[in-house]
């Protein structure tokens, strides 16, 4: 009877996020991911809340997802600009994640977003081993995998299957449903932070559009000014009988 590996042997086999590189030392290629990546965040903060009440699940922005050991190890990684794991942990043993890690946890993304700088051959580079779109495709599996191209505003959104991505067209308000996170991802014109131009957005599978915070805040001001006039229109002083 062979003896089971000691727990330091499969560490050393099988290392953690706490062992593998956090970066591969790139930079982030356009002033315009950072502030993207917050804008799809922010905006499903109320739909991951209903999606998962327990909290278990992770949101990767510029973060590496391991896939096979490489030696150096962060050639055995891929980066995605935006990502959403469902039903894993936030953090590992109380330490906040450095990365994801597939051969610790098995589960893969549902959701990858990549903004693509370029004319995107990177993104839909399906060369094995090394390129993204093959990666994701062949080895991750992720189900939804859309392209982003930003200096065009152009968005290609893939559906993995048979094994095989699925280029998918639009429904008639021009969105992509995408089933795991109970929403549309598709393109809005509009100022965020102090950039205008064109985002990546989500919608609910009604039409409706996912408000970030401070859009949020700014139509229940709305509504509480509109709730003021009818009062005052009724002879009523809302601030007096402390209704506002």
């Amino acid at each position: 009877m062979t003896e089971s590996a000691s727990p330091q042997a499969i560490t050393s086999r099988f290392p953690d996020h706490t062992q593998l590189p956090e970066t591969d030392g790139t930079f982030v290629k356009n002033f315009q991911e950072h502030p993207q990546s917050l804008l799809l965040t922010d905006s499903l903060s109320t739909t991951l809340r209903q999606l998962h009440p327990d909290g278990q699940y992770c949101i990767g922005q510029d973060c590496g997802i391991y896939w096979r050991e490489t030696e150096p190890a962060e050639q055995g990684a891929v980066a995605p600009d935006w990502f959403y794991v469902p039903h894993v942990p936030p953090k590992l043993n109380n330490q906040i994640r450095r990365s994801y890690v597939l051969w610790r946890e098995y589960i893969a993304p549902a959701v990858v977003l990549e903004f693509a700088s370029g004319s995107g051959s990177e993104e839909r580079d399906q060369t094995p081993f090394t390129g993204k779109f093959w990666v994701y495709e062949k080895i991750i599996r992720v189900p939804y995998y859309g392209i982003y191209e930003i200096n065009s505003a152009k968005l290609e959104v893939y559906e993995l299957v048979g094994g095989q991505y699925q280029q998918l067209s639009t429904n008639d308000r021009g969105h992509y449903p995408i089933p795991p996170l109970q929403v549309e991802l598709g393109l809005w014109q509009g100022h965020y932070q102090n950039q205008e131009g064109t985002w990546l957005r989500w919608w609910t599978l009604a039409g409706e559009l996912l408000l970030i915070g401070n859009e949020r805040a700014s139509q229940a001001e709305a509504k509480m000014q509109q709730l003021g006039e009818r009062l005052r229109a009724m002879g009523v002083d809302p601030e007096a009988e402390g209704l506002l």
